[in-house]
């Protein structure tokens, strides 16, 4: 079975054009995976539309939302327009603690199995080397990251909140005043001002974000500015992916 991916690292997951391109892969595909809870929404319903492929639509076995298949964070208890772009169903950006991915992986297998029967035993074995290294890995990484545990971050946009449970970062402030919302002069100087009573050790933002607000208020305050990766580019494995992450927070926390 081949992929293809809809995205990049450097594309934002919730702006995603439903091209043509997309469209025919579409039509075509035998499973459509996706994070869910909503981080799609702007444009999955356009490519199930217009594919016109009854495998992938919702329901059916070829339909695998990722978010359904572990527990969310910062699900809201009221939802309301004027708090900015929240997420309903919860937090989508699952993929950023290694513990849900390894449910994840789990689950995809058992689905795959389900659609292609035929390859039923290689799935299986699969699953179990990919288990084994990636346990392997995530106490690796977990050991590589005890000197960052505790530190206190700043992020542009609200999509860390599952690499800060896992690695107990603490997250003093955000650079968009609500979800979704450029940040603002003036909320950037209630940040500055926050700042010279509780200083953060780092400020991140997403490699497909604009950096100016970030190197603004790194500027004003000191506070490095780093852009991670929040998946994996072209031809980088997962593994490849975190070990990148992990190195980029351990070097500009030290």
């Amino acid at each position: 079975m081949t992929s293809f991916s809809a995205t990049t690292a450097e594309q934002d997951p919730h702006y995603i054009q439903a091209r043509p391109s997309l469209i025919a892969k579409m039509r075509k595909a035998d499973l459509l995976v996706c994070s869910g809870a909503d981080l799609e929404i702007g444009w999955l319903p356009i490519l199930l539309r217009k594919s016109g492929n009854s495998k992938v639509q919702p329901g059916q076995k070829g339909y695998f939302m990722s978010s359904k298949m572990v527990k969310l964070l910062d699900k809201p208890i009221i939802l309301d327009r004027s708090m900015g772009d929240v997420h309903a169903a919860g937090n989508p950006h699952i993929q950023l603690d290694p513990r849900r991915v390894a449910i994840v992986a789990k689950k995809l297998s058992k689905r795959l199995q389900k659609i292609d029967p035929a390859h039923s035993k290689e799935y299986q074995s699969k699953l179990v080397d990919f288990k084994t290294r990636w346990k392997k890995a995530t106490k690796k990484w977990q050991k590589q990251s005890n000197d960052i545990r505790g530190k206190s971050i700043i992020v542009q946009h609200n999509s860390w909140v599952y690499l800060q449970q896992w690695l107990k970062l603490n997250k003093v402030a955000e650079l968009e005043p609500k979800p979704g919302v450029p940040p603002s002069s003036r909320h950037l100087s209630s940040l500055l001002k926050q700042m010279q009573n509780t200083p953060a050790d780092i400020i991140i933002y997403s490699t497909y974000q604009d950096p100016k607000a970030a190197h603004w208020l790194s500027s004003k305050t000191g506070i490095h500015a780093i852009a991670l990766p929040s998946t994996v580019n072209n031809n980088e494995t997962l593994f490849q992916w975190m070990d990148r992450l992990i190195q980029l927070l351990k070097d500009n926390m030290q």
